[in-house]
């Protein structure tokens, strides 16, 4: 097993040299006199699991190393032991409430320093494996929550196998426009890191709601009568409902939030045409309003039952006249300036040689 690493920070040499003795057999130590040394040693890798500080050093004494270790972040979490001349309580208070996890008053014990450093080595080798065995469970939760999120999305795809891509396009659009608007002024708040990867996950999961649409209306090869798409727009409801029977379950975060607000607003239209609500502008959640534009440029250039595919740039042409009507213009400029990294995503996971053979055509 790999010796755990101790940093000894007195400005008396005989001290270290004390410490050393006890410790060199079961540790690697690194050592200083200095408190300026103390603080580039500490952050060099690996990190100490340990530091042995003294108080009272020239130039910078151990609560100023104490407090600048714990500004770092690369630092903070190091266990320091104080080992001082200063004997009063007030001094050990003021140790402990910067964040020291001992304090060993001068002259020392040798053999109790060790024991004392043992005990808080070994604390720390359990926290880390805690630490490890927490992290790889949540790992393994993630892996399983994309995997469910990924099958359910898929849910809807498999009553129309002519579709097979559209999850994987529709999941790469929506992170390509996010990713573009992070930094636009009105979006900066919103489209932070951890927000791009939820929108990237639940994505697919837009359409969830048709599996409870009837097969004579689904896959209709014809266009569908008032009565009948009446009945396709009710895939938003049944889809928002999927989602709050989760949150019954589970409760409510952030994943369950961004997924209804992006079913419940990928069919609204900027003007408020759109369905269900007859949202408008602002009014429409973000995730909803990015979807939109993800959506129905895929509808447009894929191959479906009542319909061929069409050219990109016939389908960038639509997007463009639907702004300030139908999308937000803000995701429609984004999307027209990406608009050739959302044709590689969409050969990359063309469904045919047709649509495939539609995005290379020049109109």
């Amino acid at each position: 097993m790999k010796k755990q690493k101790i940093l000894i920070v007195d400005d008396m040499p005989i001290n270290i040299s004390l410490l050393v003795e006890a410790l060199k057999d079961d540790y690697a130590i690194i050592a200083t006199t200095f408190g300026d040394k103390a603080l580039h040693l500490a952050s060099l890798d690996p990190i100490p699991d340990l530091i042995l500080l003294d108080i009272k050093m020239p130039n910078m004494d151990g609560y100023e190393v104490l407090r600048k270790l714990k500004e770092n972040e690369k630092t903070r979490n190091i266990s320091i032991m104080f080992i001082t001349a200063l004997s009063d309580d007030q001094n050990e208070e003021t140790g402990l409430e910067l964040g020291a996890v001992d304090y060993i008053r001068k002259p020392f014990n040798a053999n109790l320093v060790k024991t004392r450093v043992h005990n808080h080595l070994e604390l720390k080798r359990h926290r880390d494996h805690l630490e490890e065995m927490v992290s790889q469970r949540t790992e393994e939760i993630v892996h399983l929550q994309d995997a469910l999120i990924g099958s359910m999305g898929s849910l809807a795809e498999y009553r129309d196998p002519e579709t097979g891509g559209h999850i994987k396009r529709t999941q790469y659009y929506v992170k390509l426009l996010a990713e573009t608007m992070k930094d636009h002024p009105p979006f900066k708040e919103f489209f932070d890191k951890q927000t791009i990867d939820i929108l990237f996950k639940v994505a697919p999961l837009h359409d969830i709601g048709k599996v409870g649409v009837p097969d004579y209306i689904l896959l209709k090869p014809g266009k569908l009568t008032c009565n009948e798409f009446t009945e396709m727009k009710k895939h938003v409801h049944y889809g928002t409902e999927v989602i709050k029977d989760i949150e019954c379950n589970v409760g409510k975060d952030s994943l369950t939030n961004i997924a209804m607000q992006l079913i419940n607003g990928h069919h609204e239209k900027w003007d408020g045409s759109g369905y269900p609500n007859g949202l408008q502008g602002s009014e429409i959640p973000i995730p909803g309003r990015l979807m939109a534009v993800a959506d129905v440029y895929d509808a447009l250039i894929s191959k479906r039952i009542y319909k061929p595919p069409i050219p990109h740039s016939k389908a960038v042409q639509i997007i463009r006249k639907g702004r300030s009507t139908h999308f937000d213009p803000d995701i429609t400029d984004a999307f027209l300036a990406q608009e050739d990294n959302v044709r590689q995503v969409a050969l990359k996971f063309a469904d045919c040689n047709e649509e495939r053979r539609m995005l290379s055509c020049a109109s």
